[in-house]
């Protein structure tokens, strides 16, 4: 394992565990009022916040783990990433400079993580290949 893939692996691992505890709460709906804004939101919208940031921590780790569809991982951290850039201009508005660079952080960390393992969605897509048969005829430029 190359000093690159132990950190990135750190990372991910890292990044997973801070999303799944924001996720849970969102999700079991304890702890919210301690939160900037939960309390303005409709709980169907907090949910989904929830939803997708425990999926997300799961797809940062599991698809590598498992093997199956990895390149998912660096697709989870973009996903993750667009989430806390919401939350920063959330806590912009807010007037709540701290907490805005807090969350740039976590976006800083999932945007290492998603470049890091990018190789893997070039990698899944370089073996997709189009049949010959099912293209269409003005098409020809698979045939060349």
């Amino acid at each position: 394992m190359t000093t690159v893939n132990f950190v990135l692996w750190g990372a991910q691992g890292f990044l997973a565990l801070f999303f799944l505890a924001a996720g849970a709460p969102k999700l079991i709906g304890r702890g919210l009022e301690r939160w900037t804004g939960f309390s303005d939101l409709p709980r169907p919208l907090v949910v989904f916040i929830g939803v997708t940031e425990v999926l997300g921590a799961a797809g940062l780790v599991l698809p590598m783990a498992t093997g199956i569809v990895p390149w998912l991982t660096p697709l989870a951290a973009v996903g993750l990433g667009i989430i806390v850039l919401m939350a920063t201009g959330f806590h912009l508005r807010a007037d709540e400079r701290v907490n805005a660079l807090e969350t740039g952080l976590w976006a800083s960390i999932a945007a290492v993580i998603a470049i890091g393992r990018w190789d893997l969605v070039v990698a899944a897509h370089a073996r997709l290949s189009w049949p010959v048969g099912i293209t269409a005829p003005w098409c020809n430029w698979q045939h060349a």
